[in-house]
């Protein structure tokens, strides 16, 4: 389950990746231009700490880039080269904003979701002292599912580009950046669909 709170954002998400995605070699768009959030999806982290979600964003050119972010309440060692940036959260306080694929609690959850298609988190805003759930903006299944999840160690490397590779001992995941109608890769695959979107696309899949 991800709570999500009514609070203010300095600066917002939106603001964050205006300023760091123009750096990435898979952003085919102008510095400077405004994104709008697409739709979305969330993980649950199993340790209750990490927030992760992944946005999907459009810049104004019709490509859909997909960006999975983690949200900490302290820095991660090591991970300075996937950091987008810092926000004050009106009820957290400072959150640390990473790119996911570095982030240690994502790949193990990505990878559990593309086999088994289980582990996505439903949102919960608080109205009134209750917890009313949200729709989800877009729906996420899993093209075929497996009951054996290969172990997820460490990650050994990230390879920035689209898609990210991101290699663990155990398994090897590929994340797709720029979102288009293609085939649906074979074996383990993640795809998508929102209302502007009603044909499944890839977003993500194992690698043999």
């Amino acid at each position: 389950m991800a709570l999500i709170h009514k609070a203010t954002l300095r600066p917002t998400k939106l603001e964050l990746l205006a300023e760091w995605l123009p750096a990435r070699r898979w952003y085919e768009g102008k510095a400077g231009a405004e994104l709008t959030r697409v739709a979305g999806y969330r993980f649950d982290d199993p340790e209750g700490e990490v927030g992760i979600e992944t946005m999907l964003v459009g810049d104004g050119s019709g490509i859909v880039y997909q960006v999975p972010l983690t949200y900490r309440g302290a820095p991660l060692d090591g991970a300075e080269s996937f950091l987008v940036g810092t926000t004050e959260h009106s009820v957290l306080g400072i959150r640390w904003v990473y790119d996911a694929t570095g982030d240690p609690v994502y790949a193990p959850l990505l990878a559990r979701i593309v086999f088994t298609g289980v582990g996505f988190a439903e949102e919960y805003v608080e109205v009134d002292g209750e917890m009313v759930r949200r729709e989800p903006s877009m729906a996420v299944a899993a093209a075929s599912v497996s009951p054996d999840v290969p172990a997820v160690g460490a990650i050994r490397r990230v390879v920035d580009e689209d898609p990210t590779l991101i290699e663990t001992e155990g398994v090897q995941l590929a994340l797709i950046r720029r979102l288009a109608p293609g085939p649906v890769p074979a074996g383990p695959a993640l795809t998508g669909t929102w209302p502007d979107q009603p044909t499944p696309l890839p977003l993500a899949h194992a690698l043999p």
